[in-house]
């Protein structure tokens, strides 16, 4: 069943992995964080969504920022610790100590529209059905409904989202072919090594990113 939204908001950061220290964000939203924007605004165990195209219907602009971070966070030894000996030893951080700032590199003034289909799962249950979740979701895009606010890559970075008319034609910002490099495609959770992640060559042709049987790499 397909979905097609309208994603947007001031500010946005999908940050590279390849950069450790600062902060770079890709060119455009990933699909793994379009996935993520989808499952926050309706999330069930009998469904998996999956992004088949992304619009990018404004200018790609950016801006150096820089922000307030911390460098360390409470390890899961010491909470595991904490709960068998019921003491709070090392379950706190000082952030005057740990406080860095970091530049970044992030997305202003971004508008995309995501076009995905979701498929049902082994986990959904027996009155469970296609039109069901198509009906409950389009409902919740239509209200402005979701579980937790959906985000532009960064918490700091709410996004905005509403249904889009399938008739009207997706207003994009580039003509012709613009070739956007390697970008985050998603993360297989069940690698061979653990978590891995999978990318893809990102062209947008005539301001879409196709995603229907890309080529993904590890």
């Amino acid at each position: 069943m397909s979905i097609m939204f309208e994603v947007w908001g001031d500010y946005a950061a999908f940050n590279r992995p390849e950069f450790k220290t600062e902060r770079v964000t890709y060119d455009c939203i990933t699909p793994s964080a379009a996935r993520g924007i989808m499952e926050a605004i309706y999330w069930h165990p009998g469904l998996k969504y999956y992004i088949d195209g992304i619009y990018v219907c404004n200018p790609i602009k950016t801006a150096n920022v820089r922000r307030n971070e911390v460098k360390e966070k409470i390890s899961a030894d010491s909470v595991k610790n904490a709960m068998k000996k019921g003491r709070t030893d090392k379950l706190y951080i000082y952030t005057s100590d740990v406080i860095v700032q970091r530049a970044a590199l992030v997305l202003k003034d971004v508008r995309y529209v995501i076009e995905a289909h979701f498929e049902m799962t082994e986990r959904a249950n027996e009155s469970d059905n296609p039109g069901k979740f198509q009906d409950i979701i389009r409902r919740r895009l239509e209200k402005g409904q979701c579980f937790h606010m959906p985000y532009l890559g960064v918490r700091e970075f709410p996004a905005s989202f509403r249904i889009w008319d399938n008739k009207k034609i997706v207003p994009t910002a580039y003509k012709g072919k613009k070739d956007l490099g390697y970008m985050l495609y998603d993360l297989d959770f069940d690698g061979e090594s653990g978590i891995e992640p999978m990318f893809f060559r990102a062209v947008l042709e005539d301001g879409k990113l196709n995603l229907k049987n890309c080529e993904v790499l590890k």
